[in-house]
C-alpha cells in the first residue's frame, strides 16, 4: 500500500497517470497493525559541500576473491570512473578505471553512475582510496578486505529504509567490528521517488565505504508501474551493481560469493523475479549448488527477501514466500544448506532446522531479519499459539551478527536496538551441517 501512495503523490501533476494510481491501488487494505514507526530522514545534497564532480554514494561490494567494486555517483557528468589506491594514506600506487553510467525514471535523470573495479587485494588490509581521479574533489576514503580465513564476521540488517531507526541500527552496525554486510532487500524504500534513492545512498555511505555490502532486492526495489514505467528495478540495477558474472547468472537479481578462502558459500536469490522449475534461476540456483564442494566449503547460507518460514500474521499467503517454498526448498535442503536469512516481515524471528514444515535435523535455520528501520513500522502480531518449529520471535528493530569461528562453529546474535542501545535478545551456536555424519549426502 506504501508503495501506491508515495507513486501515486510522485505523478500527481498528471491528471492521466493520477488516475492510473487511483485505479491500481484502491482496493489495497493494511492487513495487520503496527506501532507507530520513527520519522522518516532524508539526507540532501548540499551545494557547499559537493561540486558537480564530487563523489557521493559511495559503496563497495566483492567482486571474486581479491577484487572489489567501488561505486558511486557525481551530480555532473565530466568526473571520471577512476579510483587511486594503496596502504598508505595520500600514497597511491594503484589506479583502476572502470564505467560511467545514468538511468531515467519518468521525469527523473539520475546523476553519474560510476563504478571501477579495484584490485587484486590483499586479504585483512586497509586500504586508502579516491574517487574520480586527482582532479576531483575527493575526500579520502578507506576500506578494508576480508580476512582470506576464519574468524570471519558478517553483519545482516533487512528492510533498512531511512527513519531515525534506520540510523541507530547502522550506529550499531559500526561498532560490530563486521567484515562483509548482508542486505536481503527493501534498501532505500524509495517507492518510485527517485531522490529518496540518492538520499539512501549518502545516508549509508560511511559504512558502505568502509565495508563490502552485499545485497539483494525485495518488492519495493522494483518500482514497475503499468503504463508509465514498464521496466523493473531500473534504480536497484542501476545503483547497486553485483557481481552475478562471475556466479555464471544472468541477472543481477540472483548471484553467489565465497567468503574466508571459500570456507562459505553465500547464495543471494530473487524474491520477485521467476524461480519456476523451467526458470533461468532456478536452473542457476541447481547449478550453483552442485558446484559446491562440502569437503572445501563447509558453510552454505542463502539470503533471499520474502520469508519461507513465518509465523507472523503479516506477509502470510504471498506467492513470493510460499510459490518459492514449493519450488526450491528440495535443492536448499538436498545442498544441506545451513541457515536461510529473509527480511520484508517486519520483524525478528528464528526457527529450528526445519525442511517441509516441520522439524528436520538435515535442513536449513530459517531466520526472519525484515526490521532494519523501515518507516512502515514493525510487525507486532504473532500467530497463536507459536508453532514448535519457532524457536524466538521478537517484534523488535535491529541487527543480526553471524561470526564464523571455523569450518563447524559460527555464533549467531540478535541485537535490538531497544531503547537505542543494541540489545543482545537472542543468540545461539550453528553446527555446519558438513559435520554432521548423518546428515551426508
Amino acid at each position: 500500500m506504501a508503495l501506491g501512495i508515495r507513486v501515486c503523490l510522485f505523478l500527481v501533476y498528471s491528471f492521466t497517470l493520477a488516475m492510473v494510481c487511483a485505479v491500481l491501488f484502491s482496493g489495497t487494505v493494511q492487513s495487520y497493525n503496527r506501532p507507530p514507526p520513527r520519522k522518516d530522514i532524508s539526507v540532501d545534497y548540499n551545494k557547499d559541500d559537493y561540486h558537480d564532480s564530487s563523489p557521493q554514494q559511495v559503496h563497495i561490494s566483492l567482486v571474486g576473491e581479491d577484487q572489489m567494486r567501488v561505486s558511486w555517483i557525481t551530480k555532473g557528468s565530466d568526473s571520471e570512473a577512476r579510483v587511486d589506491y594503496g596502504v598508505s594514506s595520500g600514497v597511491y600506487g594503484f589506479t583502476k578505471t572502470g564505467t560511467t553510467s545514468s538511468y531515467r525514471y519518468v521525469t527523473y535523470e539520475s546523476g553519474s553512475i560510476h563504478d571501477v573495479v579495484i584490485g587484486p587485494l590483499t586479504p585483512n588490509t586497509l586500504y586508502y582510496y579516491r574517487c574520480g581521479g586527482a582532479s576531483s574533489p575527493s575526500a579520502e576514503l578507506t576500506l578494508k578486505t576480508p580476512p582470506a580465513a576464519f574468524p570471519i564476521k558478517f553483519a545482516l540488517a533487512g528492510d533498512l529504509g531511512q527513519t531515525d531507526w534506520t540510523t541507530s541500527t547502522l550506529d550499531h552496525i559500526s561498532k560490530s567490528n563486521y567484515d562483509i554486510l548482508l542486505l536481503p532487500g527493501d534498501l532505500s524504500y524509495a517507492d518510485a521517488i527517485q531522490p529518496r534513492w540518492d538520499s539512501f545512498g549518502r545516508l549509508v555511505e560511511q559504512l558502505a565505504s568502509q565495508r563490502p555490502w552485499m545485497v539483494t532486492q525485495g518488492n519495493h526495489e522494483v518500482e514497475k508501474i503499468p503504463l508509465v514505467h514498464t521496466t523493473p528495478f531500473t534504480a536497484y540495477n542501476s545503483r547497486w551493481p553485483m557481481p552475478f558474472q562471475q556466479s555464471a547468472s544472468e541477472s543481477n537479481l540472483y548471484y553467489s560469493f565465497d567468503a574466508a578462502a571459500r570456507g562459505i558459500h553465500v547464495v543471494m536469490l530473487g524474491s520477485y523475479t521467476d524461480f519456476s522449475h523451467d526458470s533461468a534461476q532456478y536452473k542457476w540456483l541447481e547449478a550453483d549448488l552442485r558446484k559446491v564442494n562440502r569437503t572445501k566449503t563447509p558453510w552454505l547460507v542463502v539470503v533471499v527477501h520474502a520469508p519461507w518460514y513465518n509465523s507472523n500474521t503479516a506477509h502470510q499467503g504471498e506467492p513470493e514466500s510460499n510459490d518459492m517454498k514449493t519450488a526450491m526448498e528440495e535443492l536448499l535442503y538436498s545442498a544441506r544448506v545451513d541457515v536461510v536469512f529473509s527480511g520484508h516481515v517486519h520483524a525478528y524471528e528464528r526457527f529450528a532446522r526445519v525442511y517441509n514444515d516441520k522439524a528436520d535435523k538435515c535442513g536449513p535455520i530459517y531466520i526472519t531479519i525484515g526490521d532494519g528501520g523501515n518507516r512502515e513500522g514493525l510487525a507486532s502480531e504473532y500467530i497463536d499459539p507459536k508453532p514448535e518449529i519457532s524457536i524466538f520471535r521478537e517484534a523488535s528493530f535491529g541487527h543480526g551478527q553471524l561470526e564464523f569461528l571455523n569450518g563447524s562453529h559460527a555464533q549467531w546474535t540478535w541485537h535490538r536496538n531497544q531503547d537505542d542501545v543494541a540489545i543482545a535478545s537472542d543468540s545461539v551456536w550453528f553446527t555446519s551441517l558438513s559435520f554432521d555424519p548423518s546428515c551426508k549426502l
